[in-house]
């Protein structure tokens, strides 16, 4: 027995063991977020996903069977090709060969355009007007969530009412980061000196898991947070708990706040200094002119 025949063979033998554990591995993928959504955003982008590895399916697929196909025809055991020393080539292959991927590929690009278009992560969620807005801060190695709306401000957790957009406002204090809450959508940048937007809405209550993905140093692993979309009530309880903490995060708290620290606990803070998140913008984009006292000592400048 050649070695190619007896290879098949052993592949064969052995693809059922190869189904069972794609069939296992499958079932902790159903849980993974990414595969199973909270969000209708990370629900198109799924489907997307979906849409497009079906497309290249489409060419994948037939190769493998026409792979094994041919060595299993033509093997030297029994040979079936014909001799045709002469033979030059075919225009009906070159046009199956040629006119499949280009189709594949024009349809590919024409569904992302039109979809990158209507996930644009800037683009407000239902009207606009009735938006939940939170400023998110990167940090070393934490998130800082500020809530314009209540006057408070949270570490390392964040909530919003389920049933409401959640516009980000998102900046960095430290290097690049990446804000992603996978049940609920894509990632976006965190940048010093720079904001980016993320809207995103989840369909039902729940908690969901949100992490920065872009490496970032020492703590890396650990900069994760807790995203707690809420009923009603539970948003108004938990609303409250944040402005009876005993903690409020002024100038000379937040130069504390932003040091390094590595698996910083949730931390509540009942108040925040007015205009922090711009301070920390202009921390990064200095002007000339006279700076408020909050400004200067966030800045490190000058009063």
């Amino acid at each position: 027995m050649n070695v190619l025949g007896l290879a098949i063979r052993r592949l064969g033998c052995a693809a059922p063991a190869v189904l069972l554990l794609a069939i296992l591995t499958g079932c902790g993928l159903a849980d993974a977020p990414i595969v199973s959504p909270k969000g209708p955003i990370a629900l198109e982008e799924r489907n997307l996903l979906y849409t497009a590895f079906g497309l290249m399916m489409i060419v994948t697929v037939p190769v493998f069977i026409l792979t094994f196909w041919f060595c299993w025809r033509y093997r030297a055991s029994r040979p079936r090709g014909a001799y045709t020393p002469e033979w030059g080539g075919s225009w009906r292959f070159e046009a199956v060969i040629w006119t499949v991927p280009a189709v594949i590929v024009i349809v590919l690009g024409v569904m992302l355009w039109t979809t990158t278009h209507r996930l644009d992560p800037y683009k407000a969620l239902g009207d606009g007007n009735d938006a939940f807005e939170v400023q998110a801060i990167a940090q070393d190695w934490k998130w800082l969530f500020i809530y314009p709306e209540l006057g408070t401000a949270t570490v390392n957790e964040l909530a919003f009412p389920a049933d409401r957009p959640l516009r980000l406002k998102i900046t960095s204090d430290t290097v690049m980061n990446s804000f992603m809450i996978p049940a609920l959508g894509g990632q976006i940048y965190a940048m010093a000196g720079m904001k980016t937007q993320l809207n995103l809405i989840a369909s039902e209550p729940g908690v969901f898991k949100g992490r920065n993905t872009m490496y970032s140093g020492d703590g890396y692993a650990t900069q994760y947070f807790n995203a707690h979309a809420l009923s009603d009530t539970d948003f108004a309880a938990w609303s409250q708990k944040v402005k009876d903490a005993d903690k409020n995060l002024d100038a000379r708290t937040y130069v504390e706040l932003v040091m390094p620290s590595v698996s910083n606990p949730v931390t509540y803070y009942s108040s925040y200094e007015p205009g922090l998140f711009n301070i920390v913008l202009l921390k990064y984009n200095p002007r000339p002119g006279p700076y408020t006292e909050a400004a200067a000592i966030i800045c490190g400048v000058a009063a």
